[in-house]
């Protein structure tokens, strides 16, 4: 299967973690190379040999529509990872609605070095809107979609605003952290499965965080404390 690569920055991600990124397409060759130039030295190699210009009709047959940067591509999607023994957490999103916040998270795990995004629901973690998101960091970490949570390895800490207080807590490196939808929270069945339940630190008034900034907290606590010991 294939992936649509929108701009400069999703190419240029794809490229760096190893995805099989064929064609790159370009509007202007030397616009391109001056990117990778500026953002990119690494790869500059790869825009000046193996870009290839195209007009923007083409453009648009390729990669779906026009993007500023004038750059983008198809990648193929690589098969479905495991989720067993990790050394650091998996991120468990439970029925996510919103795509660009589902790109979002996978590009804050990919930063923060997550052992992968994982969603329980109907979601097609692979949807464009997703890929957008996550600017193409989605093969910089395991991505995939579990039927249930029944089979999940490790401990698995469910984020909810009754929990414990998370500063009051340590996240072991091979631990599950859940977070729910934007709207409904953690489903019945995601939370009988948590072994644990915590909270975000909140003012008081302020009713709920973003999903992908809980994602972020959560994660740089893990990494926090972990280099702490």
């Amino acid at each position: 299967m294939s992936v649509t690569l929108e701009g400069f920055h999703a190419v240029k991600h794809a490229l760096r973690f190893g995805a099989e990124v064929d064609p790159v397409v370009v509007l202007d060759a030397a616009k391109a190379v001056a990117f990778a130039r500026s953002h990119a030295p690494d790869l500059v190699g790869v825009f000046e040999q193996r870009a290839r210009v195209v007009d923007a009709a083409e453009f648009v047959r390729v990669v779906g529509r026009a993007h500023p940067t004038g750059v983008g591509g198809v990648a193929r999607r690589p098969a479905e990872p495991g989720f067993g023994a990790r050394t650091a957490p998996l991120v468990l999103l439970d029925n996510p609605r919103n795509l660009g916040n589902f790109g979002a998270v996978i590009r804050v795990a990919a930063g923060l070095g997550a052992g992968g995004v994982v969603s329980v629901g109907d979601v097609d973690p692979w949807h464009p809107n997703v890929v957008r998101g996550s600017a193409g960091l989605h093969f910089a970490v395991p991505v995939g979609r579990l039927d249930g949570v029944g089979g999940i390895e490790g401990e698995v800490i469910a984020f909810d605003a009754d929990g414990e207080d998370l500063r009051d807590a340590r996240i072991p490196d091979g631990a599950v952290l859940a977070f729910g939808s934007e709207r409904h929270g953690l489903s019945d069945v995601v939370r009988a499965r948590a072994d644990r339940v915590v909270s975000l630190p909140m003012r008081p008034k302020v009713s709920s965080y973003n999903l992908t900034t809980s994602v972020a907290m959560a994660l740089y606590h893990w990494e926090l404390f972990r280099r702490a010991t």
